[in-house]
């Protein structure tokens, strides 16, 4: 059975082993998610399982969203997902699935979510471009260095390294190791840095390439 869950990032702690080593992990709330609907190949063309993730509010649902929970007698869901997997038959419809029921300790899995907001940043700080000199004769430091030549080609190339809006991008980070799942709680500790700020929403799938 493919695994996944959605979660929310809480932030950053650390765990120790039993050798005294320090393991620097992300406490993720992962789920419980609810089978909003199953998709079929011989209905839709293609097989996934698409799943809802937090309470809502009803009076904070449109008339067509609420048409959806109502249809298989769920509350409304604040996060739907959709996971395209090869067999959906051990999937059932307004069943919830627990994180303790997806993964266990040491799984390795890739961790999606939106990056942090950086606003208009340069081109040093957005791409990491190299610097001019910081002597006293130099008038340029930060800048995005030459814009190419001058009567031909008469443009810039695509793919110009250039200052503009840095992060809010969807950013995966892969094969990271589950340390610790607390099912009481749905808390999932997962090694290392994963992106996003506090409160941001994370994909947790099986790892591609683990």
């Amino acid at each position: 059975m493919k695994k996944f869950i959605i979660g929310k990032k809480l932030g950053m702690s650390q765990v120790f082993t039993e050798e005294g080593l320090a393991i620097p992990v992300t406490a993720v709330l992962a789920g419980p998610i609810t089978v909003v609907q199953i998709k079929t190949k011989e209905q839709d063309g293609y097989c996934a399982v698409k799943v809802g993730y937090s309470e809502l509010k009803e009076n904070r649902t449109n008339k067509p969203m609420k048409g959806i929970f109502e249809k298989v007698n769920i509350t409304p869901k604040k996060v739907l997902k959709e996971f395209r997997i090869e067999d959906t038959s051990s999937f059932e419809v307004g069943k919830e699935y627990k994180v303790s029921d997806m993964f266990e300790e040491g799984n390795i899995v890739d961790v999606s979510g939106i990056s942090k907001g950086k606003g208009f940043a340069g081109s040093v700080k957005r791409h990491g471009v190299a610097t001019g000199p910081k002597t006293h004769g130099s008038h340029y430091h930060r800048g995005p260095g030459s814009m190419g030549m001058a009567s031909s080609p008469s443009r810039v190339f695509k793919g110009k390294k250039l200052p503009g809006h840095m992060g809010t991008d969807t950013v995966t980070v892969q094969n990271l190791e589950i340390v610790k799942i607390y099912s009481d709680n749905n808390l999932l500790l997962i090694k290392g840095a994963l992106p996003g700020a506090k409160g941001g929403m994370l994909i947790i799938n099986d790892a591609v390439k683990a």
